[in-house]
């Protein structure tokens, strides 16, 4: 007999400016340093990822942390409440941050949040390498998703007749 999953009611909360302003190079799966009010406000849906951005410390450990991103206070917790913008440490393998570290370096190269989610009860974000886009290229993406459109709108009409 197979096992029944747990269905959670967790939101995932999604970056879904990143793709229009960034070429997205690589991702990596992250855990999160959360208390327990924030993973409480994550999972009513209060929290928002679009402005945040993430970088590299070496100093005096080696870590990753995700900067401005916004959790909202979750009222039950009253005086157990977390501050909403405050700096989260993010987890991942030395050879990660090793290897992230080297390729953020160069120009232009930066680690933005795409996603938040949950991943069998523990938080987890998904960490994108992005190359930002020049107003030309946005415009050719808008284009190319334009006419992905229509070719699709045809297909259906195709296959409804």
């Amino acid at each position: 007999m197979a096992k029944n999953k747990k269905k959670t009611d967790a939101p995932t909360i999604e970056n879904r400016r990143a793709r229009h302003d960034y070429f997205i190079e690589d991702t990596l799966e992250a855990g999160i340093v959360l208390m327990g009010s924030e993973v409480k406000a994550i999972r009513d849906g209060r929290c928002s990822i679009a402005e945040g951005y993430i970088s590299i410390e070496t100093t005096p450990k080696l870590r990753m942390v995700m900067h401005q991103t916004d959790i909202g206070q979750y009222q039950p917790s009253g005086a157990l409440n977390h501050m909403p913008k405050r700096d989260r440490v993010l987890l991942a393998h030395k050879r990660e941050l090793l290897k992230l570290a080297r390729q953020v370096e160069q120009k232009g190269v930066t680690l933005i949040p795409l996603k938040l989610y949950f991943k069998e009860g523990k938080a987890k974000v998904l960490v994108g390498l992005a190359r930002g886009k020049q107003s030309h290229d946005k415009r050719h993406s808008i284009a190319e998703r334009d006419a992905q459109r229509d070719l699709q709108r045809a297909m259906s009409r195709k296959v409804m007749r």
